[in-house]
C-alpha cells in the first residue's frame, strides 16, 4: 500500500485549536473528500481551512453517515495549516486508512479512508460553497442509490484496486461475499471475519480458490459489491489472509507479466507438434502434465484452468514446451 500512516502521529495536538488568523491552504490548494464505496457513493465533502469535521451516525454532526457500522460519533477530519490529519473517536468498527486501522493519522492527496463501509478518498476539487447544506446533498446522493436489494457496499476496481480493496476488508474483518463483474467474468471472494474461505471465477470448478484469486488480482477495470454472507460449504475450502494472498499473488502478477510477451493468446489452441522430433523422457512429470493437457484440450485459457499448477508455472511449462518443440500454436 502507498500508505505512511500516522507520520509524526503524537507530534501534533489532536484537538484543532482555533486560529488566530487564515491559515493557507495545503499548497493553496482546496481539496474534497469523495465517496468512491458504499452508501453515499459519487457524494463529495469539501474540506475548509481550521475548520475541523466530525463524522458520525449522530444527526448534529457535520458528516452524517446512517449505517449500524459507524458509531454515533466515530471520527474527526481537520485541516491545519498544510495538513489535514485524521483521528478515530473511540468508534466501535474502527477508522482505517489505506488498508491500516489508525488511531490518528495525517492524510495525502489519494489516501482512502474506511469508515463503515463507506470508502473516501482525499482528492484535489473546490472547496466548500457557500450555503450548501452538505448533510442534505449526501442524504440526496444515498437517496438517489437506493434500490430493491440492498447490498453493503459497491464501488469500481478503477477507483478501488483489489488489493487495496482486500486490504481494507481484512483488516476490518469484514464478512460478506466480494462479487467483481468484469466484461467477460465474474469473480467471488468469500469473507470470513477478514479472511478469505473460499473464491471462484464464472463458478467453474475447473479453477482451484487460491488460482481464482491470483488471477483476480490482474483484473484492473469492473465493478464490485459486497454481497451479505454466504454459509455454503464448499468443497476444497481455504482459510488464508489477506496478507498471505497478497504476497504471493502479486509476486505471481510481477514474475507473468514478466514472460507474458513470449506467451500465446488466452485463446490460442496449443496443439502437439507432429512429428514429435524432442524425446518424452527429457520432461518432467509436471512438464509432461501440462503437455497432455494441450493434446486434451487444446485452448491456453482451458490448460490455465484444468492445470493443478498455478498459472505462473502453467505458462512457464508452456513457454518451455513451445520453445523445445513440443508444442505448436494454431
Amino acid at each position: 500500500m502507498d500508505r505512511d500512516v500516522a507520520a509524526g502521529r503524537d507530534m501534533v495536538d489532536p484537538q484543532p485549536k482555533a486560529p488566530t488568523s487564515p491559515a493557507p491552504r495545503p499548497g493553496g490548494r482546496s481539496f474534497v473528500l469523495r465517496f468512491i464505496s458504499g452508501k453515499y457513493q459519487g457524494g463529495e465533502f469539501p474540506l475548509a481551512p481550521e475548520k475541523q469535521i466530525l463524522v458520525g451516525r449522530s444527526s448534529d454532526l457535520d458528516m452524517v453517515l446512517v449505517e449500524d457500522m459507524v458509531s454515533r460519533k466515530h471520527a474527526r477530519i481537520a485541516m491545519q495549516g498544510d495538513q489535514i490529519w485524521i483521528e478515530d473517536l473511540g468508534s466501535t468498527n474502527g477508522t482505517f486508512v489505506n488498508g491500516e486501522k489508525i488511531k490518528r493519522a495525517r492524510l495525502k492527496e489519494g489516501d482512502r479512508v474506511l469508515i463503515g463501509t463507506s470508502i473516501l478518498k482525499l482528492i484535489a476539487g473546490e472547496g466548500p460553497r457557500e450555503g450548501t447544506d452538505m448533510k442534505r446533498e449526501l442524504e440526496s446522493v444515498a437517496q438517489s442509490r437506493r434500490t430493491s436489494q440492498q447490498r453493503t457496499m459497491s464501488g469500481a476496481i478503477d477507483e478501488v484496486p483489489l488489493p487495496d480493496l482486500l486490504q481494507l476488508f481484512g483488516t476490518s474483518k469484514k464478512s460478506g461475499v466480494l462479487v467483481i463483474r468484469t466484461e467477460d467474468d465474474v469473480g467471488k471472494i468469500f469473507l470470513k471475519k477478514g479472511n478469505i474461505s473460499f473464491a471462484s471465477i464464472n463458478d467453474l470448478d475447473d479453477v482451484a480458490p487460491l488460482k481464482a484469486l491470483y488471477r483476480m488480482l490482474t483484473w484492473e477495470k469492473g465493478n464490485f459489491d459486497l454481497d451479505p454472507p454466504d454459509d455454503r460449504e464448499f468443497s476444497g475450502a481455504i482459510d488464508v489472509t489477506v496478507q498471505e494472498v497478497l504476497m504471493e499473488g502479486m509476486r505471481e502478477l510481477d514474475e507473468f507479466n514478466r514472460i507474458r510477451e513470449d506467451l500465446p493468446e488466452l485463446s490460442a489452441h496449443l496443439g502437439v507438434a507432429s512429428p514429435l522430433i524432442p524425446p518424452l523422457r527429457d520432461l518432467k512429470p509436471e512438464e509432461l502434465d501440462v503437455l497432455q493437457l494441450c493434446h486434451n484440450y487444446g485452448a491456453f485459457e482451458t490448460v490455465l484452468n484444468k492445470s493443478l499448477a498455478t498459472d505462473l508455472v502453467t505458462a512457464e511449462i508452456v513457454q518451455k514446451l513451445l520453445k523445445a518443440s513440443y508444442l505448436r500454436v494454431g
